[in-house]
């Protein structure tokens, strides 16, 4: 009578502490995130959108970037560029910009589903505001986050979920889609290596 009670007892404690595992992010940092992608993303105004545009050459093996452009329809110039990794693996979404301590004026992450649908985006481990550009699989900005700090001591499940339809999602420092005028509507061209 004991011995099935000893496998049960050792099975829950398994399933607990995979779940701790699973919650706390630990298997990220046996799995790894592997390397990030590099190549060149703009945005635009409206609904004018060129073709994919090439990759750019790595300028550094650690942190490989993406440059995000964001163009006028009218006149086609810049309204602002961003260099951003591209975070394609689903330890490298996870993980997303959590490790980081801060971002330049013009840094990022762009993160790439399998799948267009619904993604919700959370504040886990940051260290900086956040606005979370949620982009449809055909370039267009569907929904447009601006995303404060937790407050400190907040659980992973009292997280805020940040949520909007999509393929791609853009995380820059809050703030920046109001400095370059960035909307919901406006389109993005993504690298070749995102498509």
């Amino acid at each position: 009578m004991q011995r099935p009670a000893v496998v049960v007892l050792g099975l829950v404690g398994l399933l607990v502490a995979a779940a701790v595992v699973l919650q706390t992010g630990l298997w990220v940092e046996v799995l790894g995130t592997g390397e990030y992608e590099e190549g060149t993303v703009t945005v635009r105004e409206g609904s004018d959108v060129a073709t994919p545009t090439t990759t750019q050459p790595t300028t550094e093996a650690s942190t490989p970037g993406t440059t995000v452009a964001v163009r006028e329809k009218e006149a086609g110039e810049p309204l602002g560029t961003v260099e951003v990794r591209i975070a394609q693996t689903f330890n490298q979404r996870y993980v997303g910009l959590s490790e980081t301590e801060s971002l330049a004026p013009n840094e990022g992450m762009l993160f790439v589903h399998d799948e267009a649908g619904q993604h919700t985006y959370v504040m886990r481990n940051m260290s900086f505001p956040l606005d979370i550009i949620f982009i449809d699989a055909n370039g267009t900005i569907t929904t447009i986050h601006h995303a404060p700090l937790p407050p400190e001591g907040t659980s992973e499940s009292g997280l805020t979920g940040y949520e909007g339809r999509g393929k791609y999602v853009l995380e820059v420092n809050r703030g920046w889609t109001n400095r370059t005028g960035v909307e919901v509507g406006d389109r993005v061209e993504l690298p070749t290596e995102a498509t």
